[in-house]
């Protein structure tokens, strides 16, 4: 694992690390924030998961979330949206494919599926890789993403029972295998059975019979891609069937951005903290 940067920050450290993947087959960076309490021990993670066309640089610079996490003795991490590199295949017109939409799937489809192993990049070889070089108590575990990545927020952790303690999303693609600006995505990606799609869907998923206690969703209610790409309602609809304890927030005049993300930061991040105590 190679240092790239390391900045102080809140008397935490915020740093940013490159190393070489075996579930993407390239270099991944990610981003980590240490709070001032980890000089002390191992601090609770929480996962932020990014959208469509981001890294793991946007929360970083817009985010806002290092002040409440140092406060709160939180570590952040903030991993890449999908590998990246000369010989990795991607769509470079589409920006809702390839590099930067890896979706937080596992590729099944030639040429995607040698280096587009998002899913378990994220669950097993990234989470195995810094519990073994920093002060974490993988025991205490959340994680939260934006539209692309609160689709991948969710699932995993609907896959992944136990794992995190807590689950929430900014404007979560609350249907994928639906909606109009991700189903290419998954027919690439994932093959034309959409019965496979199925395992990367928080709606089906919740249909099939996975759980978590609770979710936290912030959506607004300005955003442009809410009726055809976001649709929250879903969600909301499988949650009340299911059991599922579900705060939604329709956030009068925000939008899909980071101002309406950076504003409700804090709000997540404490409602993470009390869930990770």
């Amino acid at each position: 694992m190679e240092t790239l940067s390391i900045a102080k920050s809140f008397e935490g450290t915020q740093g940013v690390y490159r190393h070489r993947s075996d579930a993407c087959q390239c270099d991944m960076t990610f981003a980590l924030f240490l709070p001032p309490q980890a000089k002390d021990g191992p601090v609770p993670l929480l996962w932020y998961l990014s959208g469509l066309t981001c890294t793991h640089q946007n929360v970083m610079d817009k985010g806002e979330y290092r002040r409440i996490a140092a406060e709160l003795g939180i570590a952040i991490i903030c991993p890449d949206t999908s590998p990246r590199g000369e010989h990795v295949p991607d769509e470079k017109d589409n920006w809702q494919f390839g590099s930067g939409a890896g979706f937080y799937l596992d590729a099944t489809q030639q040429p995607w599926s040698t280096n587009y192993r998002m899913a378990t990049y994220i669950a097993y070889e990234l989470a195995e890789l810094v519990a073994a070089n920093f002060p974490l108590d993988m025991q205490r575990q959340g994680i939260f993403g934006h539209s692309m990545g609160g689709h991948g927020a969710i699932t995993l952790a609907l896959k992944n029972p136990g794992r995190f303690k807590s689950v929430s999303a900014f404007a979560p693609i609350a249907r994928p295998s639906v909606a109009g600006w991700s189903r290419p995505a998954f027919e690439k990606y994932l093959g034309p059975d959409e019965a496979v799609w199925r395992a990367y869907d928080s709606v089906a998923l919740i249909e099939d019979g996975h759980r978590v206690p609770e979710l936290l969703v912030d959506q607004g209610k300005a955003d442009g891609f809410l009726e055809d790409g976001l649709r929250p309602w879903l969600l909301e609809e499988a949650c009340a069937k299911a059991g599922i304890r579900l705060t939604l927030n329709m956030r009068d005049g925000y939008d899909h951005s980071y101002f309406f993300i950076s504003t409700f930061m804090a709000d997540h991040i404490a409602w993470h903290a009390d869930r990770l105590r």
